[in-house]
């Protein structure tokens, strides 16, 4: 399955309330990321603020993982319809996401089977590389991704199975 050009790239694709702290258009703490289609792949724009800094004047790197983690993972979910979760993440960061400047970060599908995916992202502020990682996915049917979850999957998720 993949999803019709028009389909919103953004999390109400899996229910008005799901709580991913990624893309839920709803999650009072959230990022609130929507995605767009480019040529090989998505991308998101993000202006970090205060209440993402690590350091006086920078984002968290834990929050550019998770920047990058989510795009990486809209990549998959635009390219082939389907939902993955994060198994193996190599990356580098080449220097500080300033907050107050706007990001921009893009992923494209490099590689799938069908139980494994990956995605190469790039965050970019301006002209200057910032972060660059290669994510991995396993691909789960509905009983797998039950079993990782804890509960049942939510019945907007589970087109998103292999």
């Amino acid at each position: 399955m993949t999803l019709a050009d028009d389909e919103p790239l953004d999390g109400s694709l899996f229910g008005p309330d799901q709580p991913c702290f990624g893309c839920s258009p709803t999650h009072p703490h959230g990022l609130h990321l929507t995605f767009e289609r480019v040529e090989g792949g998505v991308r998101t724009c993000f202006t970090p603020g205060e209440q993402h800094q690590g350091p006086v004047g920078v984002m968290h790197g834990g929050l550019v993982m998770t920047l990058a983690d989510e795009v990486a993972a809209w990549a998959i979910i635009a390219g082939t319809g389907k939902f993955g979760f994060t198994t193996d993440v190599q990356c580098r960061f080449h220097q500080p996401v300033r907050i107050g400047r706007e990001l921009s970060a893009v992923a494209q599908l490099v590689k799938q089977t069908r139980r494994l995916m990956t995605s190469e992202v790039e965050v970019r502020q301006g002209e200057a590389l910032c972060f660059t990682g290669t994510f991995r996915f396993a691909i789960m049917d509905r009983a797998g991704a039950e079993r990782m979850m804890g509960i049942e999957m939510p019945e907007a998720w589970a087109r998103f199975g292999r």
